[in-house]
């Protein structure tokens, strides 16, 4: 637990030192948010499950949980593959640091940076364009924390397996923009094909986005597909630590 609060302070102030690595990861769901907000602000879902909830409703939870994807497709994984390039790693293990130990620490640090992108599309969303708040906010940051937790193991295993931090990079932002297309993120589900919204039921930003949007708009919270999002998170949690590499 010491090595673990340690390494997370560390991780923080580097983070603090610079935060141009985190620019993607906020500043692109904000950008789209703005977009889709001057498009749809005023409307409302016209068909299917959701049908009559105010559309930037449904967004702004829905890029909370884009940003969570953000961090755990891109930052993480790139950030630790280049510790690994780097020899950061090697350097950790010299001196006795564990896998738990370090990836607990990004856990903890994407957990916190994930939090402050939250707020900013909350705020964003309310000032700028009426957005309702939410109506289970315990549901929300349970959702929002069991998110953080699925795709940081995604990160963490994306990291493990990719042999650079360029192709970590390669594939995490292809990963992402699918599931940005797929998941509820850009067009409304109900008016994707049928074949797009199987596809994003393929893939975990999709159920939590609803496990994030579902609570917000006062639906309850959605256990089915909250523990969806828990299973990918401890599946890819646990192949990440047996697939770890120091070097």
């Amino acid at each position: 637990m010491k090595v673990l609060l340690k390494l997370t302070w560390i991780e923080i102030k580097l983070l603090v030192r610079e935060p141009i690595t985190l620019l993607f990861s906020f500043a692109f769901p904000v950008l789209v948010l703005v977009l889709l907000g001057g498009i749809f602000g005023s409307q409302h879902m016209k068909q299917g499950a959701y049908q009559g909830v105010k559309m930037m409703d449904w967004y702004v939870p829905a890029f909370m949980g884009l940003v969570i994807a953000s961090i755990g497709t891109i930052s993480l994984p790139v950030h630790l593959s280049s510790y690994r390039e780097r020899g950061v790693l090697r350097r950790f293990r010299a001196s006795g640091v564990s896998e738990a130990a370090l990836l607990g620490s990004q856990l903890l640090v994407s957990l916190g940076v994930a939090l402050v992108g939250a707020l900013t599309i909350a705020v964003l969303g309310m000032i700028a364009y009426g957005t309702s708040p939410a109506s289970l906010p315990a549901g929300v940051a349970l959702a929002y924390v069991v998110g953080v937790f699925c795709f940081s193991g995604i990160g963490m295993l994306l990291a493990s397996v990719a042999p650079t931090a360029r192709a970590a990079q390669s594939i995490g932002l292809l990963l992402w923009f699918v599931m940005l297309f797929v998941s509820g993120t850009s067009a409304p589900l109900d008016l994707l094909p049928g074949w797009m919204v199987d596809l994003g039921k393929a893939l975990p930003l999709y159920h939590l986005v609803i496990s994030l949007v579902d609570p917000w708009i006062g639906r309850g919270v959605n256990w089915m597909q909250l523990g969806i999002v828990a299973v990918v998170g401890l599946v890819t949690t646990l192949l990440s630590l047996r697939l770890f590499r120091w070097e």
